[in-house]
Parts: C-alpha cells; structure tokens; sequence
C-alpha cells in the first residue's frame, strides 16, 4: 500500500483573504510519477487518498488490471485538507471554499511536476472539486470526469447541509446523528424498500432499517472527526465554478477537455434533472461534452455501488490504445 507523503504550504491566503498554514498529504499509486499519464482522484465526504488497494474505497475501479489500471497509469490521491486523516483538521474551516482547495491541489501539482493530467476524477464533492480544478484551471484535464455531483451548490443541497450542520454543532451525539440522515440523502426509498421491506432484526427486536442506519451512524462515529466532518459539510456548501467569473456557459466552455458527466438516474442529492440542465446548457457551447446515466435503485451511493456501469462508461476512455501515442 502507498505511503501518505506531504507537502507543506506556509501562510497560503485563502480566497477569504486569511493566511493559514496547510499540510497537504497524498498518496501515489501505480507507475512512478513522470513515467506514464497521470489520473488523479478526488474523494468524497468522508473518504481518503487510499482509493485502491486491500482498503481502496474505488478499488473496483482502479488497480493492477482495473478499467484505471496501475499498470498503465501514474495514480494521484490526494486528501482534502482538514479531513482528519494523520488528526488533520482545521478550526477555524469557514474561511476555506472549495475553490481554495482546487487552488491548493494545483500548487501541490506544480510542487511535483505535474503539469498535465490524463483524467480528474471524483464523485460527489470530489467530483464538484473536478469542476472546479477545470474551471480554474482549463488547460490542466485532459479529461473531467465529475460524477453524481454538480457545478454549484443547489438548493436542495443548501437545505441539506444546513440540516447537517444544526445536527453537527446542536446534537448530543453529533457524528453518529448526522450520518443517520445523511444516508437518507444517499440512498432511496425504493432502495430501502427492497432491501429491508419492513422487516424486522429478530435479535434486536427493531426494523431492520433502523439496525441499518444505527449501524453506519456508530461506524462513521469511530471513524471519523467530527471537525473533519464540519470542514467537509461546509464545503459542499461552498461549490460554484461561476463565483466572479460570469455565466455558467462562460466559465464551463474555456476548459479545453473533455468533460465527462456520470449522474444517476435515481440521485436524491446531486439530482438527475440538475445535471442535464448542465448538459443542455453546454451542449451548444461546448463540443467534448459526453452525458452518461448511471441506472440505478440506490440513488447517490451508486458511484459506490454500481461498478459494471461505471467500468463500461469509463472503459473507453482509459484503455484507447492512442492514450500513450
């Protein structure tokens, strides 16, 4: 398994316009930086640079043999600042947008050598951070690949994490709480239906949905800290690509790659409908756009879930013989 590495930045001004000292960490995966194309992958909420290997969170996706093979490409993972990993967190992580995240990972780029990515990929916020690292960077991606997650904050998601972020400042048990309803976010009702249908743990004597939902809200309690959990509810809050640069079609037209869209058909967060009005919206201004759908009964967590969908979408453009040419 890869090793985390760090990179220091001393008295970076964030957006908000106050210096703050970062410790970036990441990890390398696969070929060795500068011998092969270079994909980086963003993760989401609550998960980390170890995207494949024995604890990969995309292992399904990415390894030796995988749609993104390690033995064809360099693998770039890093972790957002402040998401707990190593005990990383930040107090005071309302001066921070994602935009100031985008930022830190091109500087971090640069301190590596990295001046052109094969592919960005990420899903929810992960995949708005590629949105962004696009936008405010247009030449970097060769290929965006935002899946199950937008270019701004909707409202719907405003709404959201406001919940989450009463439930995380006002709750007796913060972390286990907050996961609870975000799961509810994160899948269906169809899903639950199918899965639990009403039925009930016989040792417990409770709904096996409740069983369910306890279970995931003590997980990510022993996992996870609760200011990393902050940070990371805030800067959903915080996405959009248009913040001072004018329209949608303005800003998403000057990236130069392709763009890739991977929604789900089923997505109560990060809807459907909102990403093929981005599709639509773009499709005239832009012509490497791509829409993909992935079919699903269990709503945002599908980017999690469904991998034969996502290995034939992502097939194409990670094993064209001409990539390496």
């Amino acid at each position: 398994m890869s090793q985390l590495a760090y990179i220091t930045f001393d008295q970076y001004t964030t957006l908000s316009g106050v210096q703050m000292d970062f410790r970036l960490s990441y990890k390398l995966f696969g070929l060795p930086l500068g011998s092969a194309p270079v994909v980086l992958v963003n993760h989401s909420l609550t998960g980390d640079a170890d995207v494949t290997g024995e604890n990969g969170w995309w292992s399904e996706l990415i390894g030796d043999g995988k749609v993104i093979d390690t033995q064809q490409y360099t693998i770039l993972a890093f972790n957002f600042p402040g998401n707990g990993v190593d005990n990383d967190v930040i107090e005071h992580y309302d001066h921070l947008v994602l935009r100031d995240v985008a930022n830190l990972f091109k500087e971090a780029l640069d301190h590596l050598g990295i001046d052109k990515l094969y592919a960005a990929i990420g899903g929810s916020i992960g995949g708005a951070l590629v949105w962004e690292m696009g936008a405010s960077f247009p030449d970097l991606i060769e290929n965006s690949i935002p899946i199950a997650c937008d270019w701004k904050t909707s409202d719907w998601v405003l709404a959201n994490t406001l919940l989450q972020d009463r439930i995380l400042h006002n709750s007796k048990n913060p972390l286990y709480d907050a996961r609870i309803h975000a799961m509810m976010c994160y899948r269906t009702p169809e899903s639950f239906k199918t899965r639990f249908g009403r039925s009930i743990h016989e040792e417990k004597g409770i709904f096996n949905i409740d069983s369910w939902l306890l279970y995931h809200g003590e997980k990510l309690d022993n996992r996870f800290l609760l200011q990393a959990y902050k940070l990371m509810n805030h800067l959903l809050r915080t996405i959009d690509i248009t913040e001072g640069r004018g329209s949608f079609e303005e800003v998403a037209s000057q990236i130069k790659g392709s763009v890739h869209l991977i929604s789900i058909d089923t997505d109560l967060f990060f809807t459907d409908a909102e990403n093929r009005e981005t599709y639509t919206r773009l499709m005239e201004k832009k012509a490497n756009l791509h829409y993909h759908t992935v079919s699903s009964v269990h709503g945002h967590d599908a980017f999690l879930i469904e991998y034969d969908q996502l290995n034939r979408m992502l097939s194409p453009l990670f094993t064209n013989i001409h990539i390496h040419s």
